[in-house]
């Protein structure tokens, strides 16, 4: 029986983020999604080279792949919206876990727990989810953060303002995350700095 959950997933690239923002480049799905991805294995590679640890760098790039594909049926909600009050912020969640359902009921059922493992987190606070997991997940979710904050060091080089509030409040929040995952506190400080560079600087 055909299937079309692979279909779905390859219109990411119509999914615009950022809606409400004025840009000065539109940035799609797709392209946050392999940026998110990239980030994600760096910081894993980051544990296991810098600070023997033994994540599964690849296990972290594939959860990022997929971290916002619910967002192909849902849109991107801006994240004022998303994060309003907790009332909002629980039935965004519910929204997505209902978008989430949808997508993996189009896979075969022999394919849907392989795909559904990648979407979603075992539940922690039901001990089910392993402490190396859960911080693969964290690093995930702080690449995200990291892609985020790209985007605002991007729109700002070309002279762009209005990233200006959104590039502070995420710096904040990647504080946080540096406070306890010393791989994000390393690429922050090793990498991030040469994002907003001209090619001729890069090169």
């Amino acid at each position: 029986m055909a299937s079309n959950f692979f279909a779905a997933l390859s219109r990411m690239k119509y999914i615009e983020r950022w809606a409400l923002m004025r840009s000065s480049r539109p940035e799609n799905l797709s392209e946050h999604s392999l940026e998110t991805a990239v980030i994600a294995h760096a910081l894993a590679t980051i544990g296991n080279v810098r600070l023997g640890k033994a994540l599964d760098a690849d296990r972290a790039a594939v959860i990022a792949l997929f971290h916002d594909a619910s967002e192909i049926i849902t849109g991107d909600m801006p994240t004022p919206v998303k994060y309003y009050n907790d009332e909002i912020r629980t039935a965004y969640k519910d929204v997505e876990r209902v978008a989430e359902d949808r997508l993996l009921s189009k896979l075969p059922e022999d394919l849907r727990p392989v795909y559904e493992d990648l979407f979603r987190a075992p539940d922690s606070s039901s001990g089910a989810a392993p402490d190396p997991e859960h911080y693969l997940r964290r690093l995930v979710k702080a690449a995200d953060k990291i892609s985020a904050l790209i985007k605002c060091i991007e729109e700002e080089t070309t002279g762009n303002t209005e990233f200006r509030t959104a590039k502070a409040s995420i710096g904040t929040a990647l504080e946080e995350y540096a406070s306890s995952l010393p791989e994000v506190r390393i690429f922050l400080a090793e990498f991030l700095p040469a994002y907003g560079h001209t090619l001729d600087e890069l090169s």
